[in-house]
C-alpha cells in the first residue's frame, strides 16, 4: 500500500514558548496583560463605540458565555480613559420644588460638590432651626409686638368709648357677656331693668328703649366689622414683624451660601425659593402645630426639616469615568424608584425617597447588562429604549407605568441622560433582536464581534502566557512555571480543536488554573508545575467522565458488540461522539451493509424508523449518488442495500460515517472482507473525496481506549480525513503507542484509499470502456453486479 500512516510528531503539537525569553522562568516574570487577548476585531469595535457620542451608537457584544467578554471590555475601559475628550461629570440632586410639590426639581452640581451642598444645607437648617425661635424670644421681638397689641388695644377701646357713653347718655348699658358677645341693656336709674321693671313702664317709654337699642345694635355692628377689620390689621403687621425678623436670620445665614454658588443660576433659584418658603413656613421652625412639626421631622435622623433637605441621587467624588456593571437588572434597579414612609399609620412619599438606579450611576460613563437577563425581566427593555431614544431619565413608579395603583405619587423632573450600554449576549439572542425589534439596530448600532479563537503563533502564545499571567496575578494564586505554562497553552490548543490555534474561552483557562493551584498547594509546592496541571486534568475529567465509563464497560463486559481484529464482509467500525453538558468522548459504532436484489436504491434504516437525522440522510444520498456515478453510469445498479448502526438505539445524526457507510457497501458488493482492527471516521462528497468532521481527537482516542479493552494489536489503527489532520491534539498514550509502532492514524484524501486500507486491494481506476481491473475492489463488485445483470 501506498498511503503511510502519520508520524508521531505530526499527532500532537507541543508548545516550545520560543518567543519567551530564556530566563523567563514563571508568570513572575511575566507583565499581566491588561488588554483584550485576541479580540483586535471586538475591541476596535469598542473604540469606536466610545468615541462616537451621538446616539444609538450602543454595543452589543456577541460571542458565546465563558469568553470572558466582559472581563475584557472592563480590562479595556479601566485602562484607557473614554472621557478623554472631557465630556463633563454631574452630581444629580433632587429637591423641593415648592410650587408644585409633587414634582421634584432637579439641581445639576459639578462632579464631587453634591453631598458637600447637601451638608451645607443640613448645616444651615440645624442652625436655622435654633436661630429663628430665638429671635422671636426676646426683649425687643416682646416690646415691638407688645406696641402692636397695644395700639390695637387702644383702637378697639376708643371705638367702644364713644358708643358705651352715647348709650349710656339714652338710659342704656353696654356690656360683654361671659360667651364673648356684646349685649346692649336697657337701665333703670344705675342698674339694669327687670322684667317685671321694665313691664311697668308705659308703652311710649317701653318703645323709646327698643328703638334707642335697635339703633345702637347698628351702630354696634359697623364697630364689631371696624374691630375685625383692625385685628386683621394687626395680624398682618404682626406677620410683617414675624417675616422682618425672620428674614434677617435667614438672610444672614443663606448670605454666604448664595454668594458660594453664585455662579450656578439653578442653585441660586433654589436657594432662592427656599428663603421664601421659609418665611412662609415659620410654624415649622417655631413648633406652633404639633402634628404637622411632628411629620415634617418624620423618620429622620437629623432635626431638619424634611421640605429642606437635599436628596443626592448620584455622587461623582472621585470623577472617575463611571463604569457600572448591572448584575440584576430589575426595573427598579436600573431606572431607580421612589420609596414611601409610614409615620404613626401615615404613608407618605417625598422627593428626599427617590432612590438612584444603574442608569443614574452610569450617566456620563458605561452601563453594562448581560442581554438575556435584560429580556428576561418585565418591562425593563421597553424602559431602556425609551430612556435612550429620549435621551432622559425618568423616576417613574412601575405601578403606574402598568396602572396597577391608582395612587398619588411623584412626578420627579427628567435627568438628561448621555450613557453608553454594552449588551453581553449570544449570537441567537442578537438574531431575535435584530428579526423582531425595529428599534434595536438604531439604538445599538455597533456589534463587537468576540472570536473563539486565535492563530497559534510564537508571538501569540507569548501574549497567551501573559493572559495566564493576569489571571494568576488577579486572583494571587501560585506562579506557573514554563512547562506548566506550555502545557496550559496545549490544552488550550486542545479546546480549540487544532494545532495552529488557541482557545480564547477564558473561563475554561481560569477554572483550569484555579484547580492546578488547588492541586499545587495540596502538594505544598511552591509554583504550579507541568504535573499539577496534569492531575488538574485528570481530577476535571474523572468528575464528568461517567458516561464514558459506563458505555466503555459495555465493550468490557460484550454488551456492545465489536471486532477488533479479523476480517468480515460488509461489516466497519465507524467513530461516534457522545456528548454531555459538559464532556465529550468517542466510541466505536458497528455499521453493517447487506445487498438483496433490486432496483438500486440504498434503503437507510435508521432513516425509516425515524432515528437517523437530516445531515445523515443527506449523507447516505450523497454516497448512493457516488455509488451511481461508478457503477450505473450505463445500467441500473440491480442490488438494493440495507444500511444500519447496529445496536444504535438513541438517534444517529451527522454525516461524519458515509465514508465507513460507503466502504460497507462496497464490502457487500464485491463480497471482499473488511479489515475490523481499523475504525474509520469521514464524511465524502459525490465524488468521493474526503472532508473534515469534528471531533476527531475523541473519536481516536475513543477506538483506542476500546482496543485496549478488547486487546491491544500492532496493526489497529483509525483512518481519519486528511484536511482533520491540523486538528489532531491526541492523548500522550496515543502518541506514544503510535511512535512505538502500536497503533496507526491514516490521513486519506478520497474514499478509495481507505478501501485499499481496509482490504488490502486498490479500489481500482475505471478504463474508457468503464470497465475496472479484476485484481480491484471496483473490478470485483463490477464482476458480480454484471452477472445479476445478465
Amino acid at each position: 500500500m501506498s498511503i503511510t500512516p502519520l508520524s508521531s510528531d505530526k499527532l500532537y503539537r507541543a508548545s516550545e514558548l520560543n518567543g519567551l525569553a530564556a530566563d523567563c522562568k514563571s508568570t513572575k516574570n511575566l507583565t499581566p496583560l491588561d488588554e483584550i487577548v485576541g479580540q483586535e476585531r471586538a475591541q476596535q469595535a469598542v473604540e469606536f463605540a466610545m468615541s462616537i457620542k451621538e446616539k444609538g451608537y450602543n454595543i452589543y457584544a456577541i460571542g458565546r458565555n465563558g469568553l470572558g467578554k466582559r472581563t475584557m471590555v472592563l480590562r479595556y475601559l479601566n485602562r484607557h480613559d473614554p472621557n478623554g475628550n472631557g465630556v463633563p461629570l454631574y452630581d444629580w440632586c433632587y429637591v423641593a420644588n415648592f410650587e408644585e410639590t409633587r414634582s421634584p426639581k432637579v439641581l445639576k452640581l459639578p462632579a464631587g460638590t453634591g453631598q458637600k451642598f447637601k451638608k451645607e444645607i443640613e448645616k444651615l437648617m440645624l442652625r436655622l432651626v435654633k436661630a429663628l425661635p430665638l429671635a422671636f424670644d426676646n426683649e425687643m421681638y416682646y416690646s415691638r409686638s407688645e406696641t402692636l397689641k397695644n395700639q390695637l388695644t387702644q383702637k378697639q377701646e376708643s371705638s367702644l368709648l364713644t358708643l358705651t357713653n352715647e348709650a349710656k347718655e339714652k338710659s342704656v348699658s353696654l356690656s360683654l357677656t361671659t360667651q364673648g358677645e356684646y349685649q346692649l341693656v336697657a337701665l333703670n336709674g344705675e342698674e339694669p331693668h327687670t322684667e317685671e321693671s321694665f313691664a311697668k313702664l308705659s308703652e311710649d317709654e317701653q318703645q323709646q328703649f327698643e328703638d334707642t337699642i335697635n339703633d345702637l345694635e347698628k351702630q354696634l355692628r359697623g364697630i364689631v366689622r371696624q374691630l375685625t377689620e383692625l385685628e386683621e390689621e394687626f395680624s398682618d403687621k404682626i406677620q410683617k414683624l414675624n417675616e422682618e425678623v425672620a428674614l434677617d436670620v435667614v438672610v444672614h445665614f443663606i448670605k454666604p451660601l448664595k454668594e458660594a454658588y453664585k455662579g450656578q443660576s439653578e442653585v441660586k433659584a433654589y436657594l432662592t425659593a427656599m428663603q421664601k418658603d421659609i418665611l412662609d413656613n415659620l410654624d415649622i421652625f417655631l413648633e406652633e402645630s404639633e402634628e404637622q412639626v411632628a411629620l415634617a421631622y418624620a423618620a429622620l435622623d437629623k432635626k431638619m426639616p424634611r421640605r429642606y433637605q437635599v436628596n443626592v441621587v448620584v455622587s461623582q467624588p472621585d470623577q472617575k469615568f463611571p463604569i457600572v456593571v448591572e448584575d440584576s437588572p430589575s426595573y427598579h434597579s436600573i431606572f431607580g424608584y421612589v420609596e414611601n414612609a409610614t409615620y404613626k399609620g401615615t404613608v407618605f412619599t417625598d422627593f428626599s425617597l427617590i432612590r438612584s438606579g444603574s442608569l443614574h450611576r452610569a450617566n456620563g460613563g458605561v452601563l453594562l447588562m448581560d442581554a438575556v437577563k435584560v429580556l428576561e425581566r418585565p418591562y425593563v427593555w421597553d424602559g431602556l429604549k425609551r430612556a435612550l431614544r429620549a435621551r432622559k431619565l425618568n423616576v417613574s413608579s412601575l405601578e403606574r407605568e402598568v396602572t396597577l395603583s391608582g395612587t398619588i405619587s411623584l412626578e420627579p423632573e427628567d435627568i438628561p441622560l448621555n450613557v453608553k450600554i454594552i449588551l453581553f449576549g449570544d449570537y441567537q439572542t442578537y438574531q431575535l433582536l435584530q428579526h423582531y425589534d425595529p428599534d434595536f439596530s438604531e439604538l445599538f448600532r455597533v456589534t463587537a464581534d468576540f472570536e473563539d479563537e486565535m492563530p497559534r503563533t510564537d508571538e501569540s502564545e507569548v501574549q497567551y502566557a501573559r493572559f495566564i499571567s493576569s489571571i494568576v496575578n488577579d486572583s494571587e494564586m501560585l506562579h506557573c512555571d514554563r512547562k506548566a505554562i506550555a502545557r496550559i497553552i496545549d490544552y488550550s490548543s486542545r479546546q480549540a480543536d487544532d494545532q495552529n490555534k488557541l482557545s480564547l474561552h477564558s473561563a475554561d483557562i481560569a477554572n483550569l488554573l484555579r484547580e492546578s493551584n488547588y492541586v499545587a498547594k495540596s502538594s505544598k509546592a511552591t509554583m504550579i508545575r507541568a504535573n499539577h496541571v496534569e492531575q488538574a486534568l485528570q481530577s476535571q475529567e474523572k468528575r464528568v467522565s461517567r458516561l464514558r465509563d459506563h458505555v466503555m464497560q459495555t465493550f468490557t463486559n460484550g454488551t456492545t458488540l465489536i471486532d477488533i481484529q479479523g476480517d468480515v464482509v460488509g461489516q466497519i467500525n465507524g467513530l461516534s461522539v457522545i456528548s454531555t453538558t459538559d464532556y465529550q468522548f468517542g466510541a466505536p459504532n458497528r455499521i453493517t451493509a447487506t445487498t438483496a436484489y433490486g432496483e438500486g436504491e440504498v434503503f437507510d434504516i435508521e432513516r425509516n424508523v425515524k432515528l437517523g437525522g437530516r445531515i445523515h440522510s443527506k449523507g447516505v444520498m450523497i454516497l448512493s449518488a457516488y455509488l451511481a456515478s461508478i457503477f450505473g453510469k450505463a445500467k441500473k445498479i440491480p442490488l438494493t442495500t440495507h444500511l444500519t448502526f447496529e445496536q444504535s438505539y438513541g438517534g444517529v445524526d451527522g454525516d461524519s460515517a458515509s465514508m465507513a457507510e460507503l466502504c460497507a457497501i462496497i464490502s457487500a458488493f464485491s463480497g471482499m472482507s473488511i479489515r475490523q482492527d481499523v475504525a474509520i471516521t469521514g464524511s465524502m462528497n459525490q465524488f468521493g473525496e474526503a472532508q473534515p468532521i469534528g471531533g476527531v481527537n475523541e473519536k481516536i482516542e475513543g477506538f483506542f481506549d476500546v482496543c485496549g479493552i478488547k486487546g491491544r494489536q500492532p496493526t489497529q489503527g483509525v483512518i481519519i480525513p486528511k484536511s482533520n489532520a491540523h486538528n489532531l491534539m491526541l492523548r500522550k498514550d496515543v502518541v506514544a503507542a503510535v511512535e512505538k509502532g502500536e497503533f496507526q492514524i491514516w490521513a486519506i484524501s478520497h474514499v478509495t484509499e481507505a478501501i485499499e486500507i481496509l482490504t488490502g486491494k486498490p479500489a481500482g481506476t475505471v478504463s474508457d470502456d468503464t470497465v475496472y481491473p479484476l485484481d480491484s475492489v471496483y473490478g470485483q463488485a463490477q464482476v458480480k453486479l454484471n452477472a445479476l445483470r445478465l
